[in-house]
């Protein structure tokens, strides 16, 4: 008798006992942690899922774009003796950029949608005007002799060839040349249009211009090939991001658009205006802009989703006080039970927010959830002011998350100061209970 009063004791005690309540209860947060990975992975696949689509949609208009040029090619003759000493040579290529560049473009934009999902989609009309000047060869080791100037290419690299809108006609000098598609070597870019246009060495400069009509989808690079390269976009698109290795002089960005303007020399960059061979890489010093979506439901969700053991383990929280201070015991179960309700929330957002706006479908989510773990408290618990308590602490807590979800850049330290003002609370409620009392009555 007296072993199973020792036993029927012990019982009560993990049963009864604060310091396992919460050994439990942390117990069940890792548990939970499970189904949340799974919440997450299925955002993840939702969010590739909508990039194949999109990438699918670009691949049939035009992927993002990188404009490289224009710039000249031309072969010269580099002499060796092969193993019988007798004198020969082979063809290498000279690369000359121009001295000057200057482009003007206009995105014309639009919104294509598959399913759910949407892809940004644009056409640039771009006119490209500047002048080259014939460089002096001296400092390069190449006889001037030996360059062959009546076979110089003039070339445009386009990262998509598949974009191209319209036939390219090149203006050089006095005469127009059509433009045909390939590149004579991809040493500066991997693929583009080109034409066989023949320099004088005589003539100082050669001014050039031609009109490119391309399709793209949200992004949009240039390479600064000219001494002076100035670029000059607008658009009526209202959330640009602008990229790469320089930013804009000048921008203004509206509700109605954006206008753009780059400036940039020759010394911001590594690689001179004439080289040989493949010896420098010009893609490093792109620069542009990338047409944003800003509504992407599936980053905000992913981010969102991040906060989701906090919510887990200030909800559960309640729930254990009340245990404490009303005397009311929640079984495991019912612990689990809420904390799939609270991952549910994430479920609902990402599900609504496909088909309605996402301020829309987080009111709808929040509310639903709230609503339904605030009823479950007042059937478990039977506690109209906890009941009341519960309602509150889900309010604040999806009001502050909403509130951190528009506040990115201060996301960190609207975080901490929540989390600080929340353990400030608790410590203030809980400041009159005798913890260790509770274990004696507990053992009692």
């Amino acid at each position: 008798m007296k072993k199973q009063e020792t036993m029927r004791k012990t019982g009560d005690f993990i049963r009864n006992s604060a310091t396992v309540k919460v050994i439990s209860i942390g117990v069940l947060v890792l548990v939970l942690l499970i189904p949340m990975a799974m919440v997450s992975s299925l955002m993840r696949e939702r969010e590739f899922r909508r990039d194949d689509v999109v990438y699918e949609i670009n691949a049939k208009w035009g992927n993002s774009q990188t404009v490289t040029g224009p710039f000249f090619t031309v072969p010269y003759k580099s002499y060796f003796r092969d193993e019988d000493d007798k004198l020969t040579y082979t063809l290498r290529y000279l690369h000359v950029l121009p001295e000057e560049v200057a482009i003007k473009g206009q995105l014309d934009t639009e919104v294509r949608y598959r399913s759910l999902y949407e892809a940004v989609l644009y056409t640039a009309g771009l006119e490209i005007s500047g002048a080259f000047a014939l460089p002096d060869l001296a400092r390069s080791g190449i006889d001037p002799d030996h360059v062959l100037w009546d076979q110089a290419v003039f070339s445009v690299g386009i990262s998509d060839m598949r974009g191209i809108r319209d036939t390219i006609s090149v203006t050089c000098g006095e005469a127009t040349y059509k433009a045909g598609p390939g590149l004579k070597t991809t040493d500066i870019a991997s693929s583009g249009v080109q034409c066989a246009i023949p320099l004088s060495p005589d003539r100082a400069k050669t001014p050039f211009s031609l009109r490119l009509k391309l399709n793209g989808s949200e992004e949009l690079h240039f390479i600064p090939v000219g001494e002076t390269t100035r670029v000059t976009l607008a658009s009526s698109w209202p959330s640009p991001s602008f990229n790469g290795s320089f930013l804009p002089s000048q921008r203004e960005v509206t509700d109605r658009g954006f206008s753009a303007d780059w400036s940039v020399l020759h010394l911001n960059r590594n690689y001179p205006q004439v080289w040989s061979g493949n010896q420098y890489k010009v893609g490093d010093s792109a620069f542009g802009v990338n047409l944003l979506v800003t509504a992407d439901i599936y980053q905000k969700s992913i981010r969102i989703s991040k906060y989701a053991v906090m919510f887990i383990v200030f909800t559960f929280a309640a729930f254990f006080f009340s245990e404490i201070i009303s005397k009311k015991r929640v079984h495991p179960i019912q612990y689990i039970l809420i904390g799939l309700a609270v991952l549910l929330f994430y479920v609902l957002l990402l599900s609504i927010s496909e088909h309605l706006n996402f301020d829309l479908a987080y009111i709808i989510s929040a509310t639903a959830v709230t609503a339904l773990i605030t009823g479950y408290s007042r059937g478990i618990l039977r506690n109209n002011r906890f009941t009341v308590t519960v309602f509150g602490i889900l309010t604040v807590l999806y009001a502050y998350l909403y509130i951190v979800l528009q506040l990115e850049d201060y996301a960190l330290i609207m975080g901490s100061v929540g989390l600080f003002l929340v353990l400030s609370v608790v410590m203030y409620i809980t400041r009159g209970i005798d913890w260790y009392a509770l274990e004696k009555d507990d053992v009692d």
